[in-house]
């Protein structure tokens, strides 16, 4: 049996609230939902989603591949369902929702770019897209120079958010797959460094290790959480957008959840 690093000791015999920084609108549940189910009817639990909206077309190759996986090719009726999907499991479990509205990674754009390039982009939507594809920009965890000033603004949200939930600790995902939206996510939780835990990040950890680097770097140690997994694959399946192209042969892993901290 691993060691329970002290943090997470401590804090769930306290009891104190908890907030789970959820890059999309399933990861916390993917990654989380049987150590939330667990906690929830003991503490105040937080589910806060970041990237929640979509974007008006024209829209990138990329982007219609992913709308297509969900049956829904209509980018804003889908981020709609996602939400409705979202707000549905985490009442359901007694858990606070906060969806924060910043752009999925497949819809950011750059700063709006006027004359022939604007132009241009209305049959290449690629050349104004921060991440103009998912295999050779989203999923290299690199972020853009052009999401400083979304980062910056994300930072104060998070700082406020951690202020009125007076949550004792911030979960947020370690980014075991590189999409640049849970390395963003990552990246927020650093600005906490007593009081985060980091979530390996399902069902990416299915194929690809955590970054050893970032694992040095914070003393990081990991513990393991496999009450409720079984359990775990009913609330999956309520994010009914998304499970089908996450688990293309219907078969849903109960995989212990893996969860990060120094000792």
């Amino acid at each position: 049996m691993t060691p329970v690093p002290q943090r997470i000791h401590e804090s769930r015999s306290a009891g104190k609230p908890w907030l789970f920084l959820s890059p999309h609108l399933d990861d916390a549940i993917l990654s989380c939902g049987a150590l939330i189910e667990a906690e929830a009817g003991r503490r105040e639990v937080t589910v806060a989603t970041i990237f929640t909206e979509s974007a008006p077309p024209p829209h990138t190759r990329s982007a219609r591949t992913f709308m297509r996986l969900a049956h829904i090719e209509d980018a804003a009726a889908l981020f709609e369902a996602r939400r409705a999907e979202d707000l549905a499991v985490l009442r359901n479990l007694g858990v606070k929702h906060l969806h924060l509205g910043a752009t999925d990674a497949i819809y950011r754009r750059r700063t709006p770019t006027a004359g022939p390039l604007g132009q241009l982009a209305r049959f290449l939507p690629e050349l104004v897209h921060a991440y103009p594809t998912y295999r050779f920009n989203i999923v290299r965890g690199r972020i853009s120079r052009g999401d400083r000033r979304l980062m910056a603004q994300l930072r104060s949200t998070v700082e406020r958010l951690m202020e009125q939930t007076r949550a004792e600790l911030i979960f947020c995902p370690l980014g075991v797959g590189r999409h640049v939206d849970h390395v963003v996510a990552r990246t927020l939780g650093t600005a906490f460094p007593e009081r985060v835990v980091y979530y390996s990040d399902f069902p990416y950890n299915q194929s690809a290790e955590p970054e050893a680097a970032f694992l040095s770097e914070h003393l990081l140690e990991p513990w393991h959480w496999d009450e409720g997994i079984e359990a775990k694959e009913h609330w999956i399946r309520q994010y009914g957008t998304q499970a089908d192209a996450l688990f293309p042969d219907g078969r849903i892993p109960a995989a212990r959840e893996s969860y990060f901290a120094p000792l």
